[in-house]
C-alpha cells in the first residue's frame, strides 16, 4: 500500500470502508473529507456490467450538468462565414478554419474542447492525430459537429461533459467543486446518473450498475450502494 500523508489518513478515517453509503451521505462526506488548500474536483467512477470490447456494449455519451464542472471551458470552433460569426456571439474562445487548423498543426492547444461545422470535418479530418488522442477531436455523435453552432458552444461552456468506457468497464465523470456544496453535486449527480442508465446496451447481462464510488482530486474514495439511484432520479 503507498504511503500516504497526515491530512490524507486523517481524512479516510472519517470513512467506512466496509459501508456503501447513500449518495447524500457520501456526498456530505466528500466535501467534508476535503483537505487540499485548492478547491478539489469531485469525480464519480461507475463500474458497469458492459464488456466494451464488443460494440453492441460500449456506452458512450453526453449530458449537460445542470451546476457546471466549476470551470471556464476554452472552446475553438471550425467554421466559416455566418457560423464564425454565431460562435463568437455565443462566447467561442477561439474561431477559424484553415488558418486554426494550420495554428495546431504548429502545436497550438490553447483550447478544452472542438466544435466543427460538417462542411470543415474534411479539412479538419487533418488532426486527428493531434486531437483524438487527447479525446479533443469533433464528434458528431457527441454533438460537436454540427451546424447548430450557438447551441453547441452554450451546451460546453454551460457544463456539457462527454465520456466513454474505458477497457475494464469504468465510466470517470467531473461533477464539480467541493465548493458546491452537497446539494448542487447530488444535483450533477443525478444527471449523470439518469444519463447512463439511459444508456444501457441490449448486450449488458446481469447487473449494469457493478459499484460506484465518489472522491476528490487527493481525497479518498467513497462508495456509494447503486441501489440509491432510483431514489436520487425520485427527486
Amino acid at each position: 500500500m503507498p504511503w500516504r500523508g497526515k491530512k490524507y489518513r486523517d481524512s479516510a478515517q472519517k470513512i467506512d470502508r466496509q459501508k456503501k453509503y447513500n449518495f447524500k451521505e457520501a456526498l456530505e462526506l466528500v466535501v467534508d473529507c476535503a483537505y487540499a488548500k485548492f478547491d478539489e474536483g469531485v469525480d464519480v467512477a461507475v463500474r458497469l456490467g458492459v464488456d466494451p470490447r464488443h460494440a453492441d456494449q460500449m456506452v458512450r455519451g453526453t449530458v449537460v450538468l445542470p451546476n457546471g464542472v466549476g470551470k471556464d471551458v476554452r472552446v475553438a470552433v471550425f467554421a466559416k462565414g455566418e457560423k464564425e460569426k454565431e460562435a463568437l456571439e455565443e462566447g467561442a474562445d477561439h474561431v477559424g478554419s484553415d488558418e486554426l487548423i494550420e495554428k495546431i498543426q504548429k502545436g497550438w492547444l490553447d483550447f478544452d474542447k472542438a466544435i466543427a461545422t460538417p462542411d470543415m470535418m474534411g479539412s479538419v479530418g487533418k488532426l486527428g492525430r493531434v486531437l483524438g488522442p487527447r479525446g479533443m477531436m469533433p464528434n458528431a455523435k457527441l454533438g460537436t459537429v454540427t451546424f447548430d453552432i450557438a447551441r453547441a458552444v452554450k451546451e460546453i461552456k454551460s457544463g456539457k461533459i462527454d465520456f466513454k468506457v474505458e477497457k475494464a468497464g469504468v465510466l470517470h465523470a467531473p461533477m464539480g467543486k467541493v465548493s458546491f456544496g452537497p446539494e448542487k453535486l447530488l444535483e450533477n449527480v443525478a444527471a449523470f446518473m439518469d444519463t447512463v442508465l439511459r444508456l444501457k446496451p441490449p448486450g449488458s447481462k446481469g447487473s449494469y450498475l457493478r459499484s460506484i464510488a465518489i472522491s476528490t482530486t487527493v481525497g479518498p474514495g467513497i462508495k456509494v450502494d447503486p441501489a440509491y439511484v432510483k431514489d436520487i432520479l425520485a427527486q
